[in-house]
C-alpha cells in the first residue's frame, strides 16, 4: 500500500507510530510486541540491512544496482519500523533522543579535536 504525500506532514515520526499501534493492534500483535522482542527484532533487520553490503567494495557499496538499492531500501525500512515500535511501546520521544545524543556527540567529537579524524573521542 501506497501512502498519501500528505502522511509525512507535520509530525512524520508520530503518522508512523499511530499507523504501526493500528498495524499491530488489527492483528492482535501488541502481546507479542514487548521491548525485548522489539529490540531482538530490530537488531534481526540491522543484519539483514548489513546483508545487502557483504563482500561489496567501498565503490560498489556507493553505487547500488537499482535492485540492490531497493532491497536495501526495504531493510531501511524494516529498521526504521522496529525501532519506532520500540520507542512507541516504551514512551521514548525518538526526535527528542536523536538531538539529545547529537548535543551530547557535540561535546564527545569538537570540531577542532575530531574534523577528518575517524578516532574514537577517548583517543583524541
Amino acid at each position: 500500500m501506497t501512502y498519501p504525500a500528505e502522511a509525512y506532514d507535520g509530525d512524520p515520526i508520530g503518522k508512523l507510530r499511530q499507523k504501526l499501534r493500528q498495524f499491530a493492534a488489527e492483528r492482535d500483535w501488541d502481546q507479542f510486541h514487548t521491548p525485548k522482542n522489539l529490540a531482538i527484532a530490530l537488531t534481526v533487520e540491522a543484519g539483514e540491512l548489513l546483508e545487502g553490503f557483504q563482500w561489496l567494495t567501498p565503490e560498489q557499496a556507493t553505487h547500488l544496482s537499482a535492485d540492490q538499492l531497493e532491497k536495501v531500501r526495504l531493510e531501511m525500512a524494516d529498521v526504521l519500523l522496529y525501532l519506532v515500535r520500540l520507542a512507541d511501546r516504551l514512551g521514548v520521544d525518538l526526535v527528542g533522543a536523536a538531538l539529545d545524543k547529537l548535543a551530547i556527540n557535540e561535546k564527545k567529537y569538537p570540531v577542532e579535536l575530531a574534523k577528518g579524524n575517524a578516532k574514537k573521542y577517548t583517543e583524541l
